[in-house]
């Protein structure tokens, strides 16, 4: 008050210029006496709270003997009385349970830090990674394993958009998906999409995740797995490549046969009859090879030169079946040629045998239905023409 008083006269000898900077003057004085006062008082509320709050962090981790300290205001009081009534009811109880108070706050701290170890052995036993999105897809929480496949942290990934991760050419249809499922609040089966790593490489994945609900039945998001399967997709596309590759290769040979064979057709034609009248007696002179087998083509009984071309004992080639010595045609292509034989009598056709060391013979091969005995001869020519080029 007095330095305001003696201010007066300044600001009448200075005029209207003095007075204006004894406002200033006084509007910083103000100020200032503020901020040191809001300094005390916030100083006298808070550290009380903070000196409250050390006490309770000391508490949670089982030191009941702590010492609560009072303070000036009445509220922060009144908070550290209740809280000293609640650690001698612990107290009382420890002691009439019969356990000592460190035991109680240790074992909690060691299932704590048991569960979070057995969680994380988990996420890192999976070929992939656990999440949970809310009802749009934006994650919530994702395993630190993550980074081993995506390269990114788990904070990278949280409070972004799942399909942000997977690659453009997936995306609407995994959208569609976890749309669709949202909508009807169903799991997500094995869901293939490609997701992008942090380095640009794609990696292929299956996402299995199972709803969750508010107490009102409001769907609230998902938590799933999302499995690394890049490999199981590599070795796929090698097997389909390598089945397009003998397709191809069986259409090559087959073509090759067919028109080596065209200029031949005539003989053929001629040839056939003579075989189907042929007599039961097995002729090694005029034939090369003769068999005898069933519906299921297991071979029953052969002549001498069948299992000698082929490299055999007589025993080991009466354990196969026609399909372990013929290169291409399939049990089930063997099987059809067996009803037609059925049906019509007999049948000729040109394929490839294998002998046991993996060498091939390029032959002409006629099947009969032996009707009397309901079995089937196979009477075995070979094609000595085709013979350099399989060598």
């Amino acid at each position: 008050m007095s330095i305001a008083v003696s201010a007066i006269p300044i600001g009448i000898i200075g005029g209207t210029q003095g007075f204006r900077y004894l406002s200033l003057f006084f509007i910083a004085l103000i100020f200032l006496v503020t901020f040191f006062v809001s300094f005390i008082i916030s100083y006298i509320i808070t550290h009380p709270l903070k000196r409250l709050t050390g006490n309770i962090d000391e508490i949670s981790k089982g030191k009941l003997d702590v010492t609560l300290s009072s303070s000036e205001i009445y509220e922060i009081n009144n908070l550290t009385d209740s809280l000293n009534r609640v650690m001698v009811s612990l107290k009382l109880a420890i002691h009439k349970v019969g356990v000592k108070k460190g035991e109680i706050f240790e074992d909690a701290v060691k299932a704590k830090e048991a569960a979070e170890q057995r969680q994380l052995e988990l996420f890192n036993s999976i070929p992939g990674w656990a999440w949970e999105t809310d009802a749009k897809g934006v994650y919530m929480f994702c395993s630190r394993n993550i980074s081993k496949f995506l390269g990114y942290s788990s904070d990278e990934i949280i409070g972004k958009n799942m399909f942000d991760f997977i690659s453009s050419e997936d995306q609407k249809k995994s959208k569609q998906i976890f749309n669709d499922a949202a909508k009807k609040k169903q799991h997500i089966k094995n869901l293939e999409n490609w997701n992008v790593h942090k380095n640009g490489i794609k990696i292929c994945v299956v996402t299995n995740a199972i709803p969750f609900f508010d107490d009102n039945g409001n769907l609230l998001g998902y938590r799933g797995v999302d499995t690394d399967i890049s490999s199981e997709k590599e070795y796929e596309l090698k097997i389909k490549q390598l089945n397009s590759d003998i397709s191809m290769l069986k259409s090559e040979i087959n073509k090759l046969i067919n028109e080596q064979g065209k200029s031949k057709q005539n003989k053929v034609r001629d040839i056939a009859p003579e075989i189907t009248k042929i007599d039961e007696t097995w002729s090694e002179h005029e034939f090369d090879m003769v068999f005898i087998f069933d519906e299921k083509a297991n071979i029953l009984d052969c002549n001498e030169n069948m299992y000698q071309k082929l490299g055999y004992t007589k025993s080991e080639l009466l354990s196969l079946n026609l399909a372990d010595i013929d290169t291409l045609e399939s049990i089930g292509e063997i099987k059809n040629k067996i009803i037609k034989a059925k049906e019509i009598g007999s049948i000729t056709f040109k394929t490839i045998h294998k002998r046991k060391d993996g060498s091939a013979i390029l032959v002409q091969e006629n099947l009969q239905y032996l009707k009397d005995k309901d079995k089937f001869k196979g009477i075995v020519r070979e094609d000595y023409s085709q013979k350099k080029s399989l060598k």
